[in-house]
């Protein structure tokens, strides 16, 4: 079951945690108790749902099933549903209450390509060639809206005032789904906003991350018979080969923080045609979205100069640009004081078993995994790691960030085995310790006015005069794109 719950305690505890719950009790340490036996309830059915998750397989704005999944459970259990948020159809809100404070939680659900795995310790696509969750956001927004259900429940019951509002996000894996909810004002009257991702160590979130831009470029050339008449055409692939030509030669050339990648999405098509057309897609990654721009702009006049030699033309589409997380370290001290409280997610012999064998298939020490709370660390100023669109709500609100074991330590991340572990025990144990997690850190920002205002005031501090603005093109969302 779910980590280490105490039975005997959620079932004398379960008449205080569903609608209805009778306004005597509750000190501050029961409500967390409370919430305890809720996760512990709803367990079966958050494994059902994220198992739903895990086997839909659906990418970046295309997860309708998934979204539809998760709004079924809200609205079963009493939540308003706001959809089509920033006209994106599977972007949406799950609301309960009223008035303030108003907390949110976020919950993703995208899943990467090319990554459908079956539940075992080895490389076995479930689905040769579909998609696969191999960061885990079938456990994500399953755990944060099993969460926002026992705040809810404690709303209802007038143990709780104000608002609680779970964020449905979609496309965090590309496009960054949360901008354009940014863009549409859905996080404007959110006093502070909770996070959570699945990880292979538990602990406080509190590094930035790093900032990033997206995007596509395109070279237009003249097709010709690659024998017959070669000097009639204009190569498009000559260009993109001269700018990732250029790209590599830049990389000596900057800050050890910067990271750039690219992926060719088209090059030709047969051998004997000279191509009119190419398209790469780019990423540009540094410590912050300061640090970013320099790099951006460097690499458009690569693109500039690769189109100039290859006699072809070239144009610069932005995808979306992302910054840095703004970290709340206020928050986080009130968040780890929860995990420590807990305690560890305990395993059984067969869990650490598959554990080892995804440690042997991936060539990892066969450690298994690692249960233990990890101490608070100090936020480093360049943070090693990926990117996320969460980084844009921290300019919004103060946003309080978990990590929690979800794959055995040292697991490969965007990978199989992600995956594998996600559909099963190991993956459904982090879900609910996750969930619990939150819901504890929330009752305390419900019940402390004090603690909401410091935290408010550390998160205005570190934005200071900055005006934040999502870095996604006019438009909708490239959404079916």
């Amino acid at each position: 079951m779910a980590h280490r719950y105490l039975l005997l305690i959620s079932c004398l505890l379960f008449e205080f945690v569903i609608p209805g719950l009778p306004a005597t009790l509750i000190a501050q340490g029961d409500l967390k108790v409370a919430v305890q036996a809720s996760i512990e309830e709803q367990f079966p059915n958050l494994t059902e749902l994220s198992d739903k998750i895990w086997s839909y397989e659906e990418v970046a704005f295309q997860e309708s099933q998934s979204a539809e999944a998760l709004m079924e459970y809200a609205r079963a259990n009493g939540f308003t549903i706001e959809e089509n948020i920033g006209g994106i159809p599977t972007a949406f809100t799950a609301e309960y209450g009223s008035g303030k404070p108003i907390i949110g939680i976020l919950g993703e659900f995208d899943a990467l390509p090319g990554l459908s795995q079956a539940t075992v310790p080895h490389k076995q696509p479930l689905h040769e060639g579909a998609a696969g969750h191999g960061c885990g956001h079938n456990l994500f927004g399953t755990a944060s809206l099993g969460a926002a259900t026992a705040i809810k429940q404690l709303i209802e019951a007038g143990e709780l005032q104000g608002t609680i509002r779970f964020y449905g996000t979609p496309a965090e894996e590309r496009y960054f789904g949360k901008l354009w909810m940014i863009r549409a004002g859905a996080f404007e009257d959110v006093d502070i906003v909770m996070d959570w991702h699945p990880s292979d160590e538990t602990k406080t979130g509190v590094q930035t991350g790093l900032a990033l831009v997206d995007f596509i470029v395109e070279f237009h050339g003249q097709a010709a018979h690659a024998a017959g008449d070669p000097w009639n055409g204009r190569d498009a692939s000559d260009g993109l080969e001269l700018y990732t030509t250029g790209i590599n030669y830049y990389r000596e050339h900057v800050k050890p923080s910067v990271r750039i990648h690219y992926d060719i999405e088209v090059a030709g098509e047969v051998v004997n045609v000279v191509p009119d057309y190419a398209r790469i897609w780019t990423r540009v990654r540094d410590a912050n979205f300061e640090g970013v721009q320099p790099v951006y702009d460097q690499i458009k006049r690569i693109a500039e100069g690769a189109a100039l030699m290859a006699n072809v033309e070239y144009e610069i589409n932005l995808v979306s640009g992302i910054h840095e997380v703004m970290v709340n370290r206020t928050g986080a001290e009130v968040l780890q004081r929860n995990l420590e409280a807990m305690g560890p997610i305990e395993y059984t012999e067969a869990e650490q078993e598959f554990a080892r064998g995804i440690q042997q298939a991936v060539k990892k020490p066969e450690i298994g995994l690692v249960s233990k709370i990890e101490p608070l660390e100090e936020t480093q100023e360049v943070a090693s790691g990926g990117s996320t669109d969460v980084g844009d709500v921290s300019y919004v609100v103060p946003v309080i960030r978990l990590r929690a074991t979800t794959a055995p330590n040292g697991t490969p991340w965007h990978s199989w085995a992600v995956v594998a572990c996600g559909g099963m025990s190991i993956g459904h144990k982090g879900m609910a310790f996750a969930a619990e997690a939150l819901a504890r850190t929330m009752v305390d920002l419900y019940e402390d006015a004090d603690l909401r205002q410091r935290i408010r005031t550390e998160f205005e501090e570190d934005l200071g005069d900055y005006e934040h603005v999502p870095m996604v093109p006019e438009g909708p969302a490239p959404i079916g794109k």
